[in-house]
This record gives C-alpha cells, structure tokens and sequence, in this order.
C-alpha cells in the first residue's frame, strides 16, 4: 500500500515538465536505456498527465494518458525505484483510468513491458496481441474496456 502521504494530481504538461522529465529520464533513459529520441516523442503536451509525490513533496512516479477518440492509449508510466512495489503505481494507474472514464473513453490499450503485464492483469487489462520490441525492450498489448473494468473509477 502507498503511504498514507503519498499523493497522485492531475498535472498540466507546461506545469509537470521538469519533474515528468526527472522521473522518466531516471526510468527509461538511465535505467532501461531507452534512447532519448525515442522517449521524448513529442506527444507530451497533446496528453494528460499524473504525478504521485512523496511525503516531502519529491516527485516519484508518473503515466499519460493520450485522447484517441472515444479511446485511450496509456503509457510511459515510471516509478522511481526506491517507490516500487508500494503502491505507487496502482495509485497512478487509478488516476489515469478515472481520467479516461470521466472523458468518457469506453476502452483503455497500453504497451506493456513484459515483466508488468501481470501488474496491468490485476488491473482488468487483458493482453490482446504478440509480444513485440520497442526500444530494445519486450512489450505486449493490452487492452481494458472500462465498463468492466474492476476497481473504483467505475
């Protein structure tokens, strides 16, 4: 569970820019190698996105969610890791799924790293193709339909 002081805000992109950026750098860029062009795909600025913060105001994890229509693509989500496995990620996730369902957006896909779909499953998404490689890094697609989504942005 996410401590209690822990906090997920809908931010603006010219807002969240600099934390988004420290978060994602240290994730993807540093840690898993993603080439800088690659993460930085221009899309920013045309998605929605969520911060959670640390009891001392730190940023420590985020995800976007990008308007397709009546549906949502979910991605880039980064949590630093001394957060893994507290929480935080759930919480983001929460945020960005109550975001899609108040926007009205009946169906949610996102690119999975391998190692998360189990992470994503527990959410109500199921893998709906083969895995494939993006940045070097195993992925497979998921897809969730929101009104039969578990959870409580419903």
């Amino acid at each position: 569970m996410p401590s209690a002081a822990m906090r997920v805000d809908l931010v603006e992109w010219t807002q969240g820019e600099p934390a988004i950026r420290l978060i994602r750098e240290t994730v993807f860029v540093r840690e898993q190698g993603v080439p800088r062009d690659l993460e930085w795909d221009g899309l920013d600025r045309s998605c929605w996105h969520v911060l959670a913060w640390n009891d001392r105001g730190e940023p420590i994890g985020t995800g976007r969610l990008c308007q397709e229509g009546k549906q949502a693509r979910l991605g880039r989500m980064a949590v630093l890791q001394e957060y893994r496995r507290q929480g935080v990620g759930r919480a983001l996730l929460r945020a960005l799924l109550g975001l899609a369902q108040a926007r009205g957006m009946g169906n949610v896909y996102l690119a999975a790293q391998v190692p998360a779909i189990r992470f994503y499953e527990k959410q109500g998404f199921r893998v709906s193709g083969e895995i494939f490689d993006d940045a070097g890094i195993p992925h497979r697609p998921m897809t969730l339909v929101l009104s039969q989504a578990p959870g409580e942005w419903r």
